[in-house]
């Protein structure tokens, strides 16, 4: 092909409708330059979903087989579920009463936190302790090592016996 041969073809015109529905879109996108706009971050207080959900793990570790349940049992689920919502409230509660100077609120999540850890400890100790009726079927198991040196010695004992 030469270039006698290729058309010049005048420029495609755009209909009315979609040139006008394009500036219409450019009216209304807002400018996305930077500005100075401060973006801020706060971790204190959680949202109320946040401590649903901490309620929630509790209430799966105080009732499920967990490090915890298989040194002082487990609790029943009703009886877990009104724990984990006292323990909750209370850890936050405490969190939010003490306070601090930092405006990202991570030394008060933090105490939130071991706070909740520290409850959680003592009302499993609490409830293990005063007799009540927990699974704690983790704790009776015997060690390996005891039972079959003991087994072994009294053996070795009869047959000693029986050939004199």
């Amino acid at each position: 092909m030469s270039d006698s041969n290729i058309i010049d073809a005048p420029p495609a015109e755009v209909p009315p409708e979609i040139e006008a529905q394009t500036q219409e879109k450019h009216q209304q996108e807002p400018d996305k330059k930077p500005g100075n706009k401060s973006i801020t971050f706060t971790i204190w207080p959680p949202t109320q979903r946040t401590r649903e959900a901490v309620v929630n793990r509790l209430v799966e570790t105080l009732s499920t087989v967990s490090v915890l349940s298989k040194r002082y049992g487990t609790l029943p689920h009703d009886e877990a579920s009104a724990a984990a919502r006292l323990i909750e409230e209370e850890a936050f509660s405490a969190a939010s009463g003490s306070g601090s100077a930092e405006d990202d609120g991570i030394e008060v999540l933090q105490v939130y936190s071991r706070d909740i850890s520290r409850r959680m400890l003592e009302t499993v100790k609490n409830r293990a302790t005063t007799g009540s009726t927990v699974d704690t079927t983790a704790r009776q198991t015997p060690s390996p090592s005891v039972e079959p040196t003991t087994t072994i010695a009294s053996e070795e004992n009869l047959s000693a016996e029986t050939e004199s």
